[in-house]
């Protein structure tokens, strides 16, 4: 019985976990906004305990902040924070895409045609309201940029290229939500691919610092304001 309990904890856990996380990262819960574990336990109807298991990973991974005093809440964000995070962005998958290009076969290759092609074919928005993004883009879009440095040889650098790509999604779901958005980005990417799968390392490089910096130059503005009202 024990045992079973402690399973169960776990598992709604995990579920509080993954619901909080997408609320986090598609800009649904803003910056800074309190994380009441009572208040989240009725909304999901669930214990104290796994709410709190599930906000100290969150905090573990930097989308939620633990003080001491005052317990959780969203992991503020800020424009130097942004500009940090777009560098680390450019400066680790320049490693990362190197590396695959030096290591990745054919099945590299075709991974990253495979992926491009679902993104390119995915709408950016759902078919009854584009104003709603679609949750199935957003998969397809980190799986084509995962691809690119998936032959890089180091299961650490694609983690840390996975958890970058989060962070910089909730700064761009952030901007999103306040009404800012850049063009459709499929030429982009479409770019990027056919540069990467000719092995053009210094190219590929520059088109995905080029791909990374326009979008955080895009939500700066955003950012800062959010940052503002959370002071």
């Amino acid at each position: 019985m024990a045992t079973g309990t402690t399973e169960q904890k776990q598992t709604r856990a995990s579920s509080i976990y993954v619901l909080l996380r997408n609320e986090i990262l598609n800009g649904t819960r803003l910056p800074s906004t309190r994380l009441n574990i009572r208040d989240l336990s009725e909304t999901y109807s669930s214990g104290l305990s796994p709410v709190r298991e599930a906000l100290n990973r969150l905090s573990s991974e930097g989308l939620a902040q633990q003080s001491d005093n005052r317990g959780f809440k969203v992991q503020p964000v800020s424009v130097p924070e942004l500009i940090d995070l777009t560098q680390a962005r450019c400066w680790v998958n320049e490693i990362g895409v190197r590396k695959s290009i030096e290591n990745g076969g054919v099945t590299w290759e075709e991974t990253i045609l495979l992926s491009s092609h679902r993104l390119i074919r995915t709408p950016r928005f759902l078919p009854h309201d584009d104003t709603v993004p679609n949750p199935k883009w957003a998969v397809a879009h980190k799986a084509f940029h995962q691809s690119l440095i998936s032959a890089c040889g180091s299961n650490w650098m694609v983690d840390t290229c996975s958890r970058l790509f989060d962070a910089a999604e909730r700064y761009r779901n952030l901007a999103r939500v306040a009404g800012v958005s850049r063009s459709d980005p499929r030429d982009e990417h479409h770019e990027i691919m056919s540069t990467a799968v000719d092995r053009k390392a210094d190219q590929v490089v520059e088109l995905l610092n080029s791909h990374f910096t326009k979008t955080a130059q895009l939500v700066q503005t955003v950012v800062g304001n959010v940052g503002q009202e959370a002071d």
